[in-house]
C-alpha cells in the first residue's frame, strides 16, 4: 500500500540513443520519435485543423507525439496525488509512541509526540491534532483513532504532521465552520468519559476557552473569564453554555451594548452582563467622585 500509484503510466520511453548505434547505421526516424517536442504536437494539430493530408514520416511522427502528449499529461495528474499513506508506517508510527501496559497513546507518549513535533501539549496546534484523530478524551489517542485521523490527513511520519498542522490551523482561523466544529469538538474532549461527565467543571471550561481561543479571541473573552473566576458556577459549565457562548460572543461584540435579555441566552449570561453593568456604574461613580474632589481642591 505504501508504493506510489503506479498503474496507467504506460510505458517508459526506450533509452536514448548512443552515438556508437547511431554510427552503426540506425535509422534516423526513431531519433525523431525521441527527441520529440512541444513544437511537433502543434505542428499535427495545426494540421489536423486545417484538413491538410500528412506524408507517411509525419504520419509516425504524429503517432510518437500523441503517445507522448498523453503520458505527460497522465504522469502529471499522478504527481499531484502524490505518495499514498503506509498502514505499516502508520502503526510503527504508533506504536513508537503506545503506551505499555494499553493499545493507546497516553499523556507520556502524547508529550514525547509533542516534543518529536517541536509542540509543547498545550498548544492550539496540539488541540487541533487531537480534533483531526477525533480523540474521544483528553490525554489519551487509541490506535484506531491514530491510524484513521492520520490516514484522513493524508500522513504518516512526525514530519508529515508537522508539516499539515499549520494548514489546519490556517483552514480554522479562516473558515467559520471548521471552527465552529474544533470549537464543539473542544467540550466533549474537555470532558471525563471514563466517569460519564457531561458537564465541564468551571476551572477546566475556563482553561478550554483560552486554548481553543489562543488563535482568534473574541473581545469580551477575558472579563468574561474574569467573571467565571470571580463567581465560579457551582453546576460547571454545560454544553448548551458552552456552544452558545460563541454566538453569545459574536452578538455582544466588545462592550455588551447589543445584549438583548428578552432572548432565550443561558442564565449565566444575563448574569455576567448584569455583573460588568455593575461595575461600569461603580467606575463611573468614582470616577465622579474624583473630579469633585479634585474640583473642590483647586477651589
Amino acid at each position: 500500500m505504501g508504493n506510489c500509484f503506479s498503474r496507467g503510466k504506460g510505458r517508459p520511453p526506450p533509452p536514448p540513443l548512443t552515438a556508437q548505434k547511431l554510427k552503426e547505421g540506425t535509422p534516423t526516424v526513431q531519433k525523431h520519435t525521441q527527441e520529440i517536442n512541444w513544437e511537433m504536437c502543434s505542428e499535427q494539430r495545426e494540421l489536423q485543423r486545417n484538413g491538410n493530408s500528412v506524408l507517411s514520416e509525419p504520419l509516425v511522427r504524429e503517432k510518437s507525439v500523441r503517445t507522448f502528449c498523453t503520458r505527460v499529461g497522465r504522469t502529471s495528474s499522478e504527481a499531484k496525488i502524490g505518495k499514498a499513506v503506509s498502514e505499516t508506517r502508520l502503526n510503527t508510527l504508533f506504536d513508537n509512541y503506545r503506551d505499555s501496559t494499553e493499545d493507546s497513546i497516553l499523556a507520556d507518549g502524547i508529550e514525547r509526540l509533542c516534543a518529536d513535533l517541536n509542540l509543547s501539549p498545550d498548544e492550539f496546534r496540539v488541540l487541533i491534532l487531537a480534533w483531526k484523530l477525533d480523540a474521544s478524551q483528553m490525554c489519551r489517542f487509541t490506535r484506531d483513532e491514530f491510524v484513521k485521523g492520520c490516514r484522513a490527513m493524508h500522513v504518516d511520519t512526525v514530519k508529515g504532521i508537522q508539516t499539515k498542522l499549520p494548514e489546519l490551523e490556517a483552514e480554522v482561523l479562516e473558515n467559520a465552520e471548521s471552527f465552529k466544529d474544533l470549537y464543539r469538538f473542544t467540550f466533549r474532549f474537555g470532558l471525563d468519559v471514563s466517569v460519564g461527565q457531561r458537564i465541564l467543571a468551571c476551572d477546566m471550561a475556563i482553561d478550554l476557552w483560552r486554548l481553543v481561543f489562543s488563535g482568534q479571541e473574541p473581545p469580551i473573552l477575558n472579563r468574561w473569564l474574569r467573571f467565571l473566576e470571580s463567581h465560579p458556577h457551582a453546576r460547571g459549565i454545560p454544553r448548551d453554555t458552552w456552544n452558545m457562548f460563541l454566538n453569545f460572543a459574536e452578538a455582544v461584540g466588545s462592550d455588551l451594548s447589543t445584549y438583548d435579555d428578552t432572548e432565550a441566552w443561558p442564565s449565566i449570561f444575563d448574569d455576567f452582563v448584569e455583573f460588568e453593568n455593575d461595575q461600569a456604574n461603580q467606575n463611573i461613580t468614582k470616577e465622579r467622585e474624583e473630579v469633585i474632589k479634585l474640583s473642590q481642591w483647586s477651589s
